[in-house]
């Protein structure tokens, strides 16, 4: 079965801006990166496995080969990485990291997939990246600098890139794997590792547990199931370009709802790269490229 050619480009743009406010809940928790990596780690892992028990649990073998471990362990490491990036340094910083995606993407696609990289899509990647820089680092409240924090917080968003990233090539090109319990068993993982070292059950309890409940129970299941799913529909340098709509958005919503400084220059480069995206969808090479896809790509018999 064939998808329409936007098939993928749509469940990507769905998947991100379902994401965009996940830093807002993180805050309203009022955890730390250990707290929130527990809750969110065993939420998102119980809903995904239970949904994937519930339609079967088709797959298993796939889960436990190379590509399957592989998968585990990126989503471990990118759920790890980005709680604590967010407890320990301001949303922007980790999202600006965050925001490399698509460059991890093109190396990582063209290392493990001998894909090729479109030049549009090198010029939309340096554009949108340049309306986040300029968002970020053009700040007025002085609150973003290069201290010890924010520089943790880079590194740790620059880490969420490359897992991503590299997780989005080999969902593409290991269609046998299933989804659900790939993305499920690496949130587990760095849950327990949370739960551990937060202090235990007791430790991990304080905060605004219905705050991070709404993050690990609907936003992380659905936002990453629409990405994971679109990776296998369309080139992982398009889902990562479409991903960057969190790095704008995601500060916009905790400026609005958790008093987080938005000033002009973040409002200038959130527009460079709405603006960005909409010309490389409208008029680069996107469209071409998610005909061919569509094309040769049927729909994987255990997909979610």
């Amino acid at each position: 079965m064939t998808r329409h050619p936007l098939y993928g480009l749509a469940l990507a743009g769905f998947g991100a801006l379902i994401l965009t406010p996940d830093t807002l809940f993180m805050r309203w928790s009022g955890m730390d990166g250990f707290q929130m990596l527990a809750w969110r780690g065993l939420l998102m892992g119980a809903v995904l496995i239970t949904l994937w028990l519930f339609g079967g649990a088709q797959g298993r073998r796939a889960l436990r080969s190379r590509a399957g471990i592989a998968i585990i362990l990126c989503h471990a490491l990118n759920a790890t990485l980005f709680s604590l990036g967010i407890a320990m340094a301001p949303v922007p910083v980790v999202l600006f990291g965050v925001a490399t995606v698509p460059v991890f993407a093109a190396l990582f696609a063209r290392l493990v997939g001998g894909e090729a990289t479109g030049r549009a899509t090198w010029i939309a990647t340096a554009a949108v990246l340049a309306g986040i820089a300029i968002a970020v680092f053009g700040s007025e409240s002085g609150d973003i600098t290069l201290d010890r924090a924010s520089v943790l917080g880079a590194v740790a968003g620059l880490g969420v890139a490359a897992m991503l990233a590299l997780s989005f090539v080999i969902i593409r090109h290991a269609r046998a794997v299933p989804i659900m319990p790939a993305i499920g068993s690496g949130a587990m993982l760095a849950g327990l590792a949370g739960l551990a070292l937060s202090g235990g059950p007791v430790a991990a309890a304080a905060g605004n547990i219905a705050a991070i409940a709404v993050s690990g129970l609907v936003i992380l299941p659905a936002s990453f199931l629409a990405l994971t799913q679109a990776s296998r529909h369309t080139a992982a340098a398009n889902v990562s370009l479409l991903l960057l709509l969190e790095t704008v958005l995601g500060p916009v919503w905790v400026y609005a709802f958790a008093g987080e400084p938005l000033t002009a220059p973040m409002i200038l480069g959130g527009a460079v790269v709405v603006a960005s995206l909409a010309l490389y969808i409208t008029f680069g090479s996107g469209r071409p490229a998610f005909a061919r896809a569509s094309r040769r790509t049927p729909r994987p018999p255990h997909a979610p």
